[in-house]
């Protein structure tokens, strides 16, 4: 009787399998593209060894449009939150190829017990750039940017080099790093340039399903399992809901010129040193009256990969972040060089966020900011005159 339950229930499932049938698109070529709705267009490789071949989306909220391209054909998937689908891509009329296209899932330490409450001393620097002390691999104490402009864990190729005595291996393996009382984990990657006294970058995702507090009153960021109280209904804190383009998050505001408001939406960037970056093809397009902002000064910066990026400073008049409207601030515009490739965006940086004590919910993907001590502060680029 138990051998023939088995092979009746071995017979659906193969019978349900039959009905869930794997499209198939067609291949003539191994360079294809997938057009995730709301983010950059990403370069795919099409490798009929590798079974399944796996993309993995932005972190998404809601159902989310993904669009696989090939040189000859195309097909447009949904997938929610936690969910994965197949498709076969057949190159060149003969080799299979099983992609998966995979969406993470949904975090959340709300329920966590006990309840985690873990406060880790950090500092800012004269450059804007947050530090914090961490142990990684069980052996490196290394100084680290947590830089919500980035994900995963990054490492420069000086402290690889220099610094780091674990030898940890790079791109493939999750590896320990602990923070605080508690011990996180993330794939590892090499970077050139972070911000100044950073041994590399801690991503936002590496907290994702937790609340991570900047307190920079305190000089404390704090890692919650739940919301503290007395947060959301405070009236001096604005609430931003996150919205995840290539997988980083952005939050809504207005910039103003001669009293007209301009909305759009700004990479959250706690990495970023200067005030905010300003996407002149972005302006263009809101028709922003650029020429008419006071210019006080250009310079050379250099990306995270050590390449020139040309930047003008200018004077913009006002800037409104929730319930606070900031005046007189030393923009960045950025010109062709994008931070994001393919896509246009303005960046809020930490010579502005850091006058806020925050708090990244990534539970209900909320980020709520609260004035702090250093609200009235000079900017690192204002003008003397």
């Amino acid at each position: 009787m138990k051998a023939l339950i088995t092979t009746i229930l071995c017979a659906l499932s193969l019978c349900l399998q039959a009905q869930t049938k794997i499209p198939v698109i067609k291949a003539g070529s191994k360079s294809a593209k997938i057009y995730e709705a709301g983010n950059s267009v990403s370069s795919w490789g099409i490798v009929p060894k590798t079974s399944p071949d796996i993309y993995t989306t932005n972190k998404i909220t809601k159902r989310k449009k993904v669009t696989f391209k090939t040189d000859i054909d195309s097909i447009t998937l949904w997938v929610k939150p936690g969910e994965q689908k197949d498709l076969i891509v057949l190159l060149n009329g003969k080799d299979s190829c099983l992609t998966r296209i995979k969406s993470p899932e949904i975090k959340n330490f709300s329920n966590l017990k006990p309840e985690l409450h873990d406060s880790i001393p950090f500092r800012l620097n004269q450059y804007n750039t947050n530090l914090i002390a961490v142990s990684f691999n069980h052996q490196d104490s290394l100084q680290m940017n947590f830089d919500t402009g980035a994900t995963e864990m990054s490492l420069t190729t000086d402290a690889l080099t220099k610094k780091v005595k674990s030898n940890p291996e790079l791109y493939s393996r999750l590896l320990d790093i602990k923070l605080g009382n508690r011990t996180y984990q993330s794939k590892v990657y090499d970077i050139q340039v972070v911000g100044h006294e950073a041994d590399g970058l801690l991503g936002w995702d590496i907290f994702d399903g937790m609340i991570v507090e900047l307190n920079y009153d305190k000089k404390l960021m704090a890692i919650h399992s739940r919301m503290p109280d007395n947060i959301i209904n405070n009236p001096k804190t604005s609430r931003f809901k996150i919205k995840y383009i290539n997988n980083k998050p952005f939050i809504e505001g207005f910039i103003f010129h001669d009293k007209q408001a301009y909305k759009n939406w700004f990479l959250f960037d706690t990495g970023y040193q200067r005030t905010a970056m300003l996407d002149n093809d972005l302006l263009k397009t809101d028709k922003f009256p650029t020429e008419k902002m006071e210019v006080i000064k250009k310079v050379i910066m250099r990306g995270t990969q050590n390449n020139e990026i040309p930047v003008i400073t200018a004077k913009l008049q006002k800037l409104k972040l929730g319930k606070v409207v900031l005046e007189n601030i030393p923009a960045q515009l950025l010109g062709s060089a994008k931070p994001m490739p393919g896509i246009n965006i303005h960046i809020l940086g930490s010579d502005i966020l850091k006058r806020f004590n925050t708090y990244i919910d990534l539970q209900k993907d909320v980020i709520y900011l609260m004035p702090n001590q250093l609200y009235g502060m000079n900017y690192a680029d204002q003008n003397k005159s």
